[in-house]
């Protein structure tokens, strides 16, 4: 008996001592305190590294909480990298060459600010890096141009040379001057002479010139009324085509349009001066109009307020004397008062010929590209390149062409030197060589 009982109670010894050990076991997979403890020497590592980057840098808006989002979403190589690069000293140029996007770029990202599609860019993974600009172009049905693209039945070829369209269909970014409104209805505006109007089918041929972006501060997108403005706004957003410098209101007027090139944020604004008789509406709160810069402080505004959320800035104004290669006064002041205010590189248009070409401060002001494809007259032209560098220097290039015969080409040979001599008569400081690289005298 006694031994039987023995027996019992060993029996229950074991199977409790099976239990518990059965119990051990399911605790361990389950919560593993050696893995949570592992995990947690990984988290105060990251703390760790995150918070020696963080008292290194001396920038207010940088949080932890910004960091941790570069750790999480570029790993830990790249920011033992970036720890190693703020050890010593600090600036923005870092972010860049671990990266390859500037600070401001990471920082838009980290606050998701690049959903809206309508007022951004982001071109990845483009090794040309070539932004274009071309001066006054017309694809207006009651001018020269249009119907002659319709004549000769060859779509953009008709008009354009092929090795001009190439170079603006291969540029990373390709701007053009919109010197038309666009609609089928409205009456000329009393009191202009020159009043052209596309019908929104035209618009069809940007896609054929590869641009990305239109320029509307200027004396001719108002031609035909308000009604045929507003039909104008419309019909680019319904082909996708975005623009700066007009808008249904002020503030879409002077809003900006960025491009994140090269993984650097570059801001477009534009705005205008350009008429004696002041005839096209300014935008206000609740009306549409174009931006003017008649007061240019309503311009440095807006650069300033581009300088301080953008990598870059380039200003594009609508200004000069029509077909006269000499500068204004105000040309000349106001754009080195831009440059004072944050823009990185002044394009101007509207004098329907070539004007030459001023650095200040380092950053180049071209004063005019004349008319692109635009009139029945012979004139010379081209095409102004900004080349944007990985390590945010900038060059710049001027490439000759010639608007002939309602027909725009490039040029070459003797043609091609004798417009980069008159380029460089007209410039101020700056020379065009033999490249056609635009350099600082």
């Amino acid at each position: 008996m006694r031994k039987r009982c023995k027996k019992r109670r060993l029996k229950y010894n074991n199977i409790i001592k099976v239990f518990i050990f059965i119990m051990i076991v399911i605790f361990i997979l389950i919560f593993n305190p050696l893995s949570i403890k592992k995990d947690n020497l990984k988290v105060d590592k990251k703390k760790d590294i995150v918070e020696r980057v963080y008292n290194n840098i001396s920038k207010e808006e940088v949080s932890n909480d910004f960091l941790e989002w570069v750790y999480d979403t570029y790993g830990k190589d790249k920011f033992i990298k970036l720890e190693n690069s703020v050890k010593d000293s600090y600036s923005d140029k870092i972010w860049h060459d671990i990266y390859k996007y500037s600070y401001i770029v990471l920082m838009d990202m980290y606050n998701d600010k690049y959903k809206d599609i309508n007022h951004v860019r982001v071109m990845d993974n483009d090794k040309n890096n070539t932004i274009s600009f071309v001066g006054d172009v017309s694809l207006a049905d009651n001018w020269y141009i249009m119907p002659e693209y319709d004549k000769r039945g060859k779509k953009v070829y008709g008009i354009l040379s092929e090795d001009a369209v190439q170079v603006m269909t291969e540029s990373s970014i390709m701007v053009a001057n919109n010197e038309f409104t666009v609609s089928n209805r409205g009456a000329k505006m009393p009191g202009k002479y020159y009043t052209f109007r596309a019908s929104p089918e035209r618009l069809s041929i940007y896609e054929e010139m590869g641009v990305d972006l239109v320029t509307l501060a200027n004396n001719h997108v108002y031609d035909f009324g308000r009604d045929a403005f507003y039909d104008m706004l419309d019909s680019f957003r319904e082909y996708k085509i975005p623009y700066i410098g007009a808008g249904k209101n002020i503030e879409e007027a002077k809003s900006a349009y960025y491009f994140i090139l090269n993984g650097y944020k570059i801001s477009f604004v534009n705005a205008t001066r350009a008429e004696k008789l002041i005839l096209t509406p300014e935008a206000t709160e609740s009306e549409g109009g174009v931006f003017r810069c008649y007061d240019p402080n309503n311009f440095i505004d807006v650069i300033k307020r581009e300088k301080e959320i953008s990598d870059y800035v380039v200003a594009l104004i609508h200004y000069g004397k029509e077909d006269s290669h000499s500068l204004e006064d105000v040309q000349v002041e106001s754009s080195k008062m831009y440059i004072d205010a944050g823009a990185d590189v002044i394009v101007g248009s509207h004098a329907h010929v070539l004007q030459g070409i001023e650095f200040y401060k380092n950053k180049p002001i071209i004063y005019n590209l004349g008319d692109f494809i635009f009139n029945h007259e012979t004139k010379e032209t081209g095409i102004f390149q900004i080349k944007l560098n990985g390590d945010g220097s900038m060059k710049y290039y001027f490439i000759p062409a010639l608007e002939d015969n309602k027909y725009t080409k490039l040029l070459d040979g003797d043609d091609r030197n004798r417009v980069i001599s008159h380029m460089n008569d007209w410039s101020v400081n700056a020379v065009i060589n033999s490249e056609g690289e635009i350099l600082e005298k």
